[in-house]
C-alpha cells in the first residue's frame, strides 16, 4: 500500500459513484482501460476484490468501502489544507458546500447572500434535499455544513443552534376552524392532513405531536413530496397541514393561508448548523459558523404579527 496514489483513490470514488468503468473514466478524463488497470493494481496490492462485477454494475465489497472511506478522508484533508494555506497567506477565500433540508431553502439563499457580502471571494454551492438526502450527503463528505432541524444520530457530528424554528398547522382562509380558539388534537385529527414523506423532519415532529391520537394518520392523510405542493393544496381546500412557519410566512402575511389555534401549537424547535466532527473545520467553515451564531436570526423569515397577538408566543426571525 506504500505506492497508493491519489489517482487510484479517485478512481475508486468514481467507480463507486457511477457503478460503471466507462462512466467513471469519462468523469476523470481518462480511458476505461486506465481505470481498469488502476483498479487491478489496487486489488493486487491489497490481495482483495474491491468491487464485485455484476450485471447491474460494479458493487463495492467490504474492502472497497474501506478504501472509499480512506479516499474521501484524504480528499477532504487536501481541501482543508488548501484553505489553511490560503488563511496563512491572509487570503479570505475558499469554498463552502452548503447542504440544506427542503424546509430551509426558503431562507438559505438570504443567509448565503449576507455571508458573501462579508466574504465576497468565498465560492459557495447550495445543495437542497430532503432530510435523508442531506444526511447521506453529510455522511459521504459531499457537503461541508448542513442546515437542518434535528442533527443525525448515526454519524459523528458537531451541531450549533442558529435560530428558532416554529412549527404550525395551516388551513385555507375559509376553513371552518379558522378563528376558533384552543382546538384540541382530537378535533384537528378529524381533518384531512396533507403530510410530507416518511423520514421528513416535519413529518417526524408531526407524528410525535399527534401520537396520543391513534390511527388518525392512516385514515385521513394525503402524502406529498414538497412543501410547495402542500401549500398549494391547502390553499385549494384539500386539507390542513403541519408545516414550518418559515415556509409559509409570505402566504400568511398576504392572507392566502391561515394559522389554526391548536392547543400545543406552535411547537418550538431549533435550526442547527451541522458538520462532521471527525474532520477538521476549514477557515471558511469556521467563518460561516460564526456568521450563523451572530447574525443568522436577523435573516430568518418573519412570522406575521397577527399570530403573535392571537397566539401569544414569541417567534424566531428578525427582532
Amino acid at each position: 500500500m506504500r505506492n497508493l496514489s491519489l489517482r487510484q483513490l479517485r478512481s475508486i470514488v468514481a467507480i463507486f459513484k457511477h457503478s460503471k468503468i466507462v462512466t467513471a473514466a469519462a468523469e476523470l478524463g481518462v480511458t476505461p482501460s486506465a481505470i481498469t488497470l488502476q483498479l487491478q493494481q489496487l486489488e493486487k496490492d491489497t490481495g482483495l476484490l474491491l468491487f464485485d462485477r455484476t450485471t447491474s454494475g460494479m458493487r463495492a465489497t467490504a474492502a472497497g468501502l474501506a478504501m472509499l472511506d480512506a479516499a474521501q478522508s484524504i480528499e477532504e484533508r487536501i481541501r482543508v489544507l488548501a484553505d489553511e494555506i490560503d488563511a496563512i497567506k491572509g487570503v479570505r477565500r475558499g469554498s463552502l458546500r452548503l447542504g440544506v433540508v427542503s424546509t430551509a431553502k426558503y431562507f438559505a439563499p438570504r443567509l448565503m447572500a449576507a455571508f458573501m457580502v462579508e466574504y465576497p471571494d468565498i465560492e459557495m454551492r447550495l445543495v437542497v434535499g430532503n432530510r435523508s438526502e442531506t444526511i447521506t450527503s453529510l455522511r459521504d463528505h459531499d457537503i461541508d455544513i448542513a442546515l437542518m432541524g434535528r442533527p443525525p444520530q448515526d454519524i459523528p457530528v458537531r451541531a450549533a443552534v442558529f435560530g428558532d424554528h416554529p412549527l404550525v398547522i395551516i388551513a385555507a382562509p375559509g376553513h371552518p376552524l379558522v378563528g376558533q380558539r384552543e382546538i384540541t388534537r382530537e378535533r384537528i385529527a378529524k381533518e384531512s392532513f396533507l403530510v410530507r414523506e416518511h423520514g421528513s423532519g416535519t413529518r417526524i415532529s408531526m407524528e410525535i405531536f399527534m401520537r396520543s391520537v391513534s390511527g388518525w394518520l392512516e385514515k385521513q392523510s394525503i402524502q406529498m413530496d414538497s412543501n410547495e405542493t402542500i401549500k398549494q393544496s391547502v390553499m385549494a381546500g384539500l386539507g390542513v397541514a403541519f408545516i414550518s412557519a418559515h415556509t409559509v410566512a409570505s402566504e400568511l402575511e398576504s392572507s392566502r393561508l391561515a394559522l389554526l389555534d391548536v392547543i400545543g401549537i406552535p411547537i418550538r424547535r431549533q435550526w442547527f448548523a451541522v458538520a462532521r466532527s471527525d474532520r477538521a473545520m476549514t477557515p471558511v467553515m469556521q467563518a460561516f459558523h460564526e456568521f450563523l451564531a451572530q447574525k443568522a436570526a436577523q435573516h430568518l423569515p418573519l412570522v406575521p404579527q397577527l399570530y403573535v397577538e392571537s397566539g401569544s408566543w414569541p417567534v424566531g426571525g428578525r427582532r
